[in-house]
């Protein structure tokens, strides 16, 4: 479990430079909500001070009653008000107590909800490489298992450790009267805990930022198992027991480190706090020895014996703020650091290509992915015209899909330049670029929505429009067995959510080719395998709709069937990233090459 940033290496070098997130964590409470961080504030500082002002009474209290009792004729009015004074402080204390609490609580729900929103904001900035970064997901899982509720911890442990800072200041006040050395030793009595603990939570935080990996594939194991896109498979090749024996051995894995740190963390804790109730009861027995010998009162005795009571607890509570604060730095660094997770600038503005009419064009595009050794495409060149149509076949892992997220800038070339009527893509405002595509994904989303949302999410701007759903839903082929279903367009879909309605293959199919054509002014369609469940008569058939519904606009299909594609007006055939071929179908036919021997051989298992 080494790490460069163990907290281990360079504790106090380390610890000063992640205090320095304490600022922003307060300036995110405070906007979240001035006014309850206000009440926060000013109710912690009453809090801290009205202690020392309950111990102080107490001892008034007591010198009061050993006064009247030696008094010829006792007088209680004057216990009795003090009495009465110390319950409005005590009171006060409880309201404080609960104010805090209730402030607490409801900023704690609001800064949850504010991060979590922050978090996801992020998301939508970041570009697809980043979600296929398994380094990324470790990321995004420490920021969003802990960032939510540290914030609001770090703010909570300041305010704490400013109340117990007044609390021991007026403490030590108090008791400077009985000695100096009683302050002294107060305050050192807790440091050896205070440096444990601080060891134990930089060893926390190490032992998180190694398990991540570890959680994540539990949460994953937990879906294979018990969601309905993965228990079929579960129980058809008995994997049940078997992955659930895997999310055993990780449980098991990361509670022995648990179970470690644990009793090394409470056995050093038990030990270093024997010194902290040595010195409490050193100075109880000198306060007893001074009150024996009258050099104080009986008041006086019962007042340091509190003070340093409480004082050795408001030491150990900064201490133990001081500690957490550091631990809770330690956990919103993470989210920091997802969130300034830098981003390729996609500052294009452009709206409009300077050739309209011209199409899209590749020009000596190359792309590799992140980390890669070696190109996923290599020096492709295309150009398509409005109302043509491209097939693109290939073997899978030849760079198909690959092309059509460069073409729609969920990825950028690594060399080369992609134009749309004339205008390179970068320079295209990305919001207005991708209202120009739609795109059917072999891999397309099964939204736990209606029906109505489903196809509407194929265009933001008309998500709740119903007649454009039903626009859609035709040029889809979907509108027949929708009017079928108990709510047609408002049927709930899916397993998830009550009376939710699980579709078939087919039916999904035409609900996300319907998606693709709510976008009324895309001119460019892109259909990547969407039917490859589909009988090849079902996928041609499909595919001859989709071509006579684009007419006057550009389509691309990919598919591995030849058959399918054979009407397509150019067709290009990708081999390890590069174009082989390319032409209409009678022409590869001609040349007698990896198209014309594939197709024969496809044609040859139909027969």
């Amino acid at each position: 479990m080494s790490d460069a940033n163990d907290p281990d290496v360079g504790f106090l070098p380390r610890a000063i430079g992640v205090f320095a997130y304490s600022r922003r964590a307060l300036e995110l409470v405070w906007t979240t909500s001035r006014s309850l961080t206000l009440v926060l504030a000013v109710l912690t500082v009453v809090a801290g001070i009205l202690p020392a002002a309950i111990a102080y009474i107490g001892q008034l209290i007591v010198d009061a009653v050993v006064a009247a009792m030696n008094a010829p004729d006792p007088d209680t009015r004057g216990v009795l008000l003090l009495v009465l004074l110390e319950a409005i402080v005590v009171i006060a204390v409880a309201a404080c107590q609960r104010g805090v609490s209730a402030s607490q609580t409801i900023l704690r729900a609001l800064l949850g909800q504010r991060v979590n929103v922050m978090i996801l904001e992020k998301a939508l900035t970041l570009q697809l490489t980043h979600f296929e970064d398994s380094e990324f997901y470790d990321k995004l899982t420490q920021a969003r298992r802990e960032a939510s509720s540290r914030p609001l911890s770090l703010v909570n442990r300041t305010f704490g450790l400013v109340q117990n800072s007044l609390s021991l200041v007026s403490y030590a006040v108090l008791l400077f009267a009985f000695s100096p050395w009683a302050v002294l030793i107060l305050l050192l009595a807790g440091l050896p805990a205070f440096f444990a603990e601080a060891k134990f939570s930089g060893d926390r935080y190490r032992l998180f930022r190694w398990r991540s990996p570890d959680t994540r594939m539990q949460l994953y194991l937990e879906t294979v198992i018990a969601r309905e896109d993965g228990v079929k498979e579960v129980k058809l090749y008995q994997l049940g027991h078997k992955l659930l024996q895997r999310y055993r051995d990780i449980f098991t894995k990361l509670f022995t480190e648990d179970r470690k740190l644990t009793l090394r963390r409470d056995g050093w804790g038990f030990v270093l706090g024997l010194i902290s109730s040595a010195a409490f009861y050193g100075a109880y027995a000198w306060i007893v020895i001074e009150t024996v010998h009258q050099k104080i009162t009986l008041g006086a005795m019962t007042m340091y014996l509190m003070l340093f009571r409480q004082g050795q607890s408001a030491v150990a509570a900064i201490l133990s703020a001081i500690s957490g604060m550091y631990e809770d730095n330690l956990y919103i660094s993470n989210l920091y650091e997802y969130l300034e997770q830098p981003v390729i600038s996609r500052s294009g503005t452009r709206l409009l290509g300077p050739e309209p009419g011209r199409g899209l064009e590749l020009e000596h595009v190359s792309f590799a992915y992140p980390g890669g050794t070696e190109n996923a495409l290599e020096d492709v060149s295309l150009h398509i015209r409005p109302g043509e149509s491209l097939a693109i076949v290939g073997e899978n892992g030849s760079g198909k899909t690959t092309l059509i997220k460069l073409i729609t800038r969920l990825y950028e070339p690594t060399a080369g330049r992609i134009l749309l009527d004339g205008l390179n893509l970068n320079e295209w405002d990305i919001d207005a670029l991708r209202q120009r595509v739609g795109v059917i994904f072999q891999d397309y989303g099964r939204y736990q929505f209606s029906v109505g949302e489903n196809i509407g999410a194929g265009d933001v701007r008309y998500f709740e429009d119903e007649q454009r759903w039903r626009s859609a839903a035709e040029r889809g082929q979907a509108a027949d067995f929708i009017e079928t279903l108990p709510e047609k367009y408002e049927t709930q879909l899916g397993r998830w959510f009550k009376n939710g309605r699980e579709l078939s293959g087919g039916q999904w199919q035409k609900i996300a080719l319907s998606r693709a054509f709510m976008r009324s002014d895309a001119d460019i369609l892109v259909l990547d395998e969407p039917t490859a469940a589909m009988d090849a008569a079902s996928e041609a058939a499909v595919f001859e709709h989709f071509r006579q519904m684009s007419k006057n606009k550009m389509t691309i299909l990919i598919s591995h069937r030849f058959s399918t594609v054979r009407a397509a007006d150019q067709i290009v055939v990708i081999h390890q990233g590069r174009i082989v071929e390319r032409g209409n179908h009678d022409e590869l036919m001609a040349k007698d090459g990896q198209y014309a021997q594939l197709f024969r051989l496809q044609a040859k298992g139909y027969q």
